[in-house]
């Protein structure tokens, strides 16, 4: 009787541990970095995100491939929308149906992701997994590719990534730590930043940050009209409403946020916000 106890008392045990082992197994989450650039810049941020969460990484790939020409990139991505055409990809490295996040990234094109991201997403059904897209780009546009991504992959739980500008890559590492503590995949604190003030009109000091942050930045021919703040650990934020004059005269509101930090750095705007168009 003893000895049929004992024999047993170890089945038990191996069939316990054997249940804890298909347990943990089965809690194991397994996250995907999926990324298109074309001047490395897209590239820099996929590979800082791999580095923190240990995910693995997966880059689209244009069969024939854009150039890194801007004025090319716009000729080419132009007439291939104006033609509805997607441009064709190669087969991604990685399936991702067996990952439970999906992190993509993209460079904003026309005030949203890349078409090689569109072609893509168009291609794969993401239902069911968590999604956190970043970008990067000359002006703005994140904030309008989160609201496509999310339309074009309705089953997918979109989270808010970021997105930062090119000309600020440096401090590119700082926000992706920031954003993995923020959706809690990293151990840490993030800034917790007040509301902006009520905005008034724009004064001659306000205007004078406004032109020294968007100086040298072509794209963006604003004229701002009123102002809001408000105080962050660099220094002070401001949000800008403007009229911008587009190279065709077309009118548009846009939102410009801009920080000024302490000492005598100059400012530099960090997003703009396309609303609508006159």
């Amino acid at each position: 009787m003893k000895k049929f106890l004992m024999m047993l008392t170890a089945v038990l045990l191996l069939v316990a541990c054997g249940s804890g082992k298909k347990s943990e197994q089965k809690s194991e989450k397994k996250s995907l970095v999926v990324y298109y650039s074309i001047t490395s810049t897209t590239q820099k941020a996929a590979e800082c995100i791999q580095q923190l969460t240990g995910a693995d990484m997966a880059a689209i790939k244009v069969k024939v491939p854009y150039s890194t020409d801007f004025n090319e990139i716009i000729a080419r991505s132009q007439q291939e929308m104006q033609e509805g055409k997607m441009p064709e990809l190669e087969p991604l490295a990685l399936d991702v149906a067996k990952y439970d996040t999906i992190f993509v990234g993209y460079p904003i094109w026309y005030g949203t992701y890349a078409l090689p991201v569109k072609g893509w997403l168009a291609s794969v059904d993401l239902k069911g997994k968590v999604v956190v897209p970043f970008a990067t780009f000359g002006s703005g546009g994140y904030t309008q590719s989160v609201a496509d991504l999310k339309h074009q992959q309705p089953g997918a739980q979109v989270l808010d990534g970021f997105g930062i500008r090119s000309a600020l890559m440096d401090m590119m590492p700082a926000q992706v730590t920031d954003m993995l503590v923020r959706l809690g995949m990293k151990e840490g604190e993030v800034e917790q930043k007040g509301d902006f003030s009520e905005a008034k009109a724009v004064e001659e000091a306000d205007a004078a940050i406004f032109n020294e942050a968007v100086k040298g930045y072509a794209m963006l021919n604003a004229t701002p009209q009123m102002v809001a703040s408000r105080t962050v650990k660099a220094g002070t934020e401001y949000c800008f409403d403007a009229e911008n004059t587009g190279g065709d005269g077309s009118k548009s509101n846009v939102k410009v946020y801009v920080t000024k930090e302490e000492g005598d750095k100059a400012p530099y705007f960090t997003l703009v916000e396309y609303l609508d168009n006159k």
